[in-house]
């Protein structure tokens, strides 16, 4: 009798799992959303990434660039802190931000004031450090949100910078006119003379420009910069003991 044969259960060919049906392809609105999200974060990381690069680079800012494409060419010239008058950097400090070596690039007692204020945030609190992360990647119209920005950058940019550094830029790209920018360039086409000679009325009368660079001219001013500008000149020649973070 031969022995029996072990039956060999003949395993079917498992099916072939199916082909996975392709993704759907996102709707075009949720592209427009994701490449959205992509450049605010840029713009966001942007200013992290300049503000360190200009410890060595002379920027430009937002300000500068908004002014070139809508009145044309432009008054400009870069100029070393050191080649700029004493008493034209005290003064724009007493004008601007009389607290400037006192604080870490906010005013939080100044702050808080104008922030209760019912009208809304205004150049009351702006500090030296706030006014140029401004002019340098923020726009001019005020509001909450833009104060909201500015806070973080300016507390940054003071600590990244230093207060030399930080106020070079700053008078290298602050408006002096409707189209001049800088303080060698101011110097020179108000009073035909280099930023490191000008007189401590120059100086004043520059200073309390500022605040309204369109309206106001330092070559022609009025009773009003006049009498500004004295006040500026005053507390200029006695602020020895407010410079120290510029003039050790």
């Amino acid at each position: 009798m031969s022995p029996a044969k072990s039956p060999k259960s003949k395993a079917k060919a498992a099916p072939k799992p199916a082909a996975r049906a392709k993704a759907a392809p996102r709707p075009r609105w949720w592209r427009i959303v994701r490449a959205a999200v992509i450049v605010i974060v840029a713009l966001a990381l942007l200013p992290l990434l300049l503000i360190p690069l200009y410890i060595f680079v002379n920027p430009v800012g937002t300000t500068i660039v908004t002014s070139r494409i809508v009145d044309g060419p432009l008054e400009r010239r870069w100029v070393a802190f050191d080649d700029v008058a004493k008493v034209l950097v005290v003064s724009v400090m007493m004008s601007e931000d009389a607290r400037f070596c006192d604080h870490h690039g906010v005013d939080w007692g100044e702050l808080s004031d104008v922030l209760d204020n019912p009208d809304g945030p205004n150049r009351g609190a702006s500090t030296i450090a706030m006014q140029t992360v401004r002019n340098l990647f923020l726009w001019m119209s005020r509001s909450y949100i833009r104060k909201a920005i500015e806070i973080p950058l300016a507390l940054y940019a003071d600590a990244v910078w230093g207060k030399r550094r930080e106020m070079e830029i700053y008078l290298n790209i602050a408006q002096w006119g409707p189209t001049i920018f800088g303080i060698e360039a101011a110097a020179q086409h108000y009073f035909k003379r280099p930023a490191k000679d000008l007189t401590a009325s120059q100086a004043a009368l520059l200073a309390v420009t500022l605040p309204n660079p369109i309206e106001r001219n330092p070559a022609r001013p009025s009773a009003t910069m006049r009498s500004l500008a004295r006040r500026v000149e005053g507390l200029a020649r006695k602020s020895g003991a407010y410079i120290v973070c510029l003039y050790p």
